[in-house]
Protein backbone atom coordinates (compact mmCIF):
# COMPACT_ATOMS: atom_id res chain seq x y z
CA UNK A 1 0.00 0.00 0.00
CA UNK A 2 1.34 3.49 -0.66
CA UNK A 3 0.10 6.83 0.60
CA UNK A 4 -1.02 9.09 -1.90
CA UNK A 5 -1.98 12.39 -1.60
CA UNK A 6 -4.81 14.88 -3.31
CA UNK A 7 -6.58 17.90 -2.77
CA UNK A 8 -10.32 17.38 -1.96
CA UNK A 9 -12.70 19.18 -4.43
CA UNK A 10 -15.11 20.27 -1.99
CA UNK A 11 -13.03 21.64 0.80
CA UNK A 12 -9.88 22.00 -0.43
CA UNK A 13 -7.71 20.57 2.12
CA UNK A 14 -4.55 17.92 1.52
CA UNK A 15 -5.74 15.00 2.51
CA UNK A 16 -3.66 11.03 1.63
CA UNK A 17 -5.38 7.85 0.91
CA UNK A 18 -3.88 4.60 0.75
CA UNK A 19 -3.74 2.45 -2.97
CA UNK A 20 -2.66 -0.80 -3.93
CA UNK A 21 -0.38 -0.14 -6.94
CA UNK A 22 -0.23 -3.89 -7.59
CA UNK A 23 -3.50 -3.01 -9.23
CA UNK A 24 -3.03 -1.11 -13.07
CA UNK A 25 -6.51 0.49 -12.77
CA UNK A 26 -9.24 1.44 -9.66
CA UNK A 27 -11.97 3.56 -9.62
CA UNK A 28 -14.02 3.80 -5.91
CA UNK A 29 -15.57 6.00 -3.83
CA UNK A 30 -14.08 7.34 -0.95
CA UNK A 31 -15.33 10.29 1.85
CA UNK A 32 -12.72 13.07 2.43
CA UNK A 33 -11.84 12.49 5.83
CA UNK A 34 -12.29 16.12 6.53
CA UNK A 35 -15.31 17.23 5.45
CA UNK A 36 -17.10 13.76 4.69
CA UNK A 37 -18.00 14.32 0.94
CA UNK A 38 -17.86 11.88 -1.83
CA UNK A 39 -15.03 11.67 -3.77
CA UNK A 40 -14.66 9.29 -6.78
CA UNK A 41 -11.09 8.14 -7.44
CA UNK A 42 -9.20 7.17 -10.30
CA UNK A 43 -6.15 5.56 -10.16
CA UNK A 44 -3.74 4.41 -12.85
CA UNK A 45 -0.27 2.26 -11.81
CA UNK A 46 2.53 0.70 -13.85
CA UNK A 47 5.21 -1.29 -12.49
CA UNK A 48 4.16 -0.44 -8.79
CA UNK A 49 4.66 3.37 -9.69
CA UNK A 50 1.55 5.93 -9.79
CA UNK A 51 1.13 6.68 -13.06
CA UNK A 52 -2.23 9.20 -12.81
CA UNK A 53 -4.67 10.08 -9.39
CA UNK A 54 -7.67 11.81 -10.35
CA UNK A 55 -9.99 12.46 -7.30
CA UNK A 56 -13.20 14.54 -8.43
CA UNK A 57 -16.72 15.18 -6.83
CA UNK A 58 -19.24 12.34 -7.25
CA UNK A 59 -21.15 12.99 -10.42
CA UNK A 60 -18.70 14.97 -12.14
Amino acid sequence: MEELFYTCPYCFSGVSILADLSLPEQEYIEDCERCCNPIEFKIIAENLQLVSLEAEPLGQ
